[in-house]
């Protein structure tokens, strides 16, 4: 478990009408500040791209993820060094992580002029206009041979919250797993953000070279929106599952990069939206 993700507050519990001093376990929630310096050798520049308000821990991965899903950087190639702030940074350094890129990549920064903040419940927020974030995916047209079973599918819910651990100590945090088409685990991240907790994902992805993600499933630990769909697309996902429901313009991006989305997966039940193709669906009759 990551303690540095939790803290424990004094608070007074009320059960059956009656009450107690106890204390209560709280997924933390912090700003972090993402800064990127690059340009040639002499002629370097430091340029603050985004805060975001994330739960501390794999800081790293949130940072490139989230470079990455932006169109900001192309591959992991592009990253020298990421580290959090110790220089100039005499309070809060740790809420502040710097992202150093190779001398010879040249980072696509036209979107970053509208000052990227967002807040944990909505990655989206401030942004200047959907046209801003509608980036083109590099993995537009991944393979299309991914097929799974519908049975497999109910079995990946029930995986991923044994493995949501600060989840399982606050009940307060997303996740974001990513499991094989033959239903392994392969990463889980979680965050009170849901688009950090993807960032995080798809930024560990990146640094172990698994792209494209043709190959595997996203599983969404609540509701399937936009923002995710179009990260997930930025990596080449072309199944995502959702514990919750999606929204109407997920699932017009879904359909845009024929992407399989559900939705409502719980309960030995599921809806597909869109690209229904890829789900091995079990016999049944059509009722009349």
């Amino acid at each position: 478990m990551t303690y540095s993700s939790i803290k424990r507050l004094p608070v007074i519990k009320i059960v059956a009408g009656e009450s107690v001093d106890t204390s209560d376990a709280l997924a933390i929630e912090e700003p972090l500040e993402i800064r990127l310096e690059y340009g040639p050798k002499d002629q370097r520049k430091v340029q603050n791209i985004s805060v975001t308000m994330r739960t501390p821990g794999n800081d790293a991965e949130l940072a490139a993820g989230f470079l990455f899903t932006e169109g900001i950087i192309k591959s992991p190639e592009a990253v020298l060094d990421i580290g959090h702030c110790f220089i100039a940074c005499a309070e809060n350094k740790e809420n502040v992580i710097q992202v150093t890129l190779n001398e010879n990549t040249i980072p696509h920064l036209q979107n970053t002029e509208r000052n990227f903040y967002t807040t944990s419940s909505c990655g989206v927020c401030g942004k200047g206009s959907i046209d801003a974030i509608h980036t083109i995916s590099a993995y537009a047209k991944p393979e299309d041979n991914n097929r799974i079973s519908s049975g497999l599918l109910h079995q990946l819910p029930g995986i991923l919250r044994q493995h949501q651990e600060v989840f399982e100590y606050t009940g307060g945090l997303h996740a974001s797993a990513l499991f094989t088409a033959s239903g392994e685990l392969l990463l889980v991240r979680e965050d009170v953000g849901r688009h950090n907790a993807l960032d995080k994902l798809i930024g560990a992805a990146l640094n172990n070279n698994w792209l494209p993600l043709s190959q595997n499933i996203l599983l969404l630990s609540g509701r399937a929106s936009f923002e995710l769909v179009q990260k997930a697309a930025m990596a080449g996902i072309n199944i995502i599952a959702a514990v919750g429901a999606p929204s109407s313009l997920a699932v017009q991006l879904a359909e845009e990069f024929n992407i399989t989305l559900i939705g409502f997966l719980r309960d030995q039940r599921f809806n597909i939206y869109t690209a229904a193709h890829r789900i091995l669906l079990p016999d049944y009759e059509t009722a009349h």
